[in-house]
């Protein structure tokens, strides 16, 4: 069974609907990436609608962090993650999502960016 992105299958009343049709090409949605603290970066290319690309990040090591006060970016090294908004288990399998604190090597940082489907890390320092 693959993963769409339509209407359910059931009524809010509990009754099902007869399908009109079968699935669509373009209505396929995809599994999460859980991008994950590592040593190596690794990224997967993904074809998406439009004859596009989506670079999937699946493994990273490093993030572009904002200093906010000199308005500057540098490259810092991720230790590990120490919260994650989107699911508190997360945390121990050091998975990164839009909105995780994370430790590096200048200190606690915020990822801005989307890992799973921009293929990179950017992050602001947070104080």
């Amino acid at each position: 069974m693959g993963v769409t992105q339509h209407r359910s299958k059931r009524s809010p009343s509990g009754g099902r609907y007869k399908a009109a049709r079968k699935k669509r090409l373009y209505e396929k949605g995809s599994e999460p990436t859980l991008t994950k603290v590592s040593e190596k970066r690794k990224i997967k290319m993904e074809l998406v609608r439009g004859a596009n690309f989506k670079q999937r990040l699946l493994q990273a090591d490093v993030a572009n962090v904002l200093d906010q006060k000199s308005g500057k970016y540098s490259i810092a090294k991720i230790k590990t993650v120490l919260e994650n908004p989107a699911n508190r288990h997360y945390v121990r399998r050091n998975i990164l999502t839009k909105g995780t604190i994370i430790d590096t090597d200048k200190g606690k940082a915020r990822i801005t960016s989307r890992p799973g489907q921009e293929g990179t890390v950017n992050a602001v320092l947070v104080q």
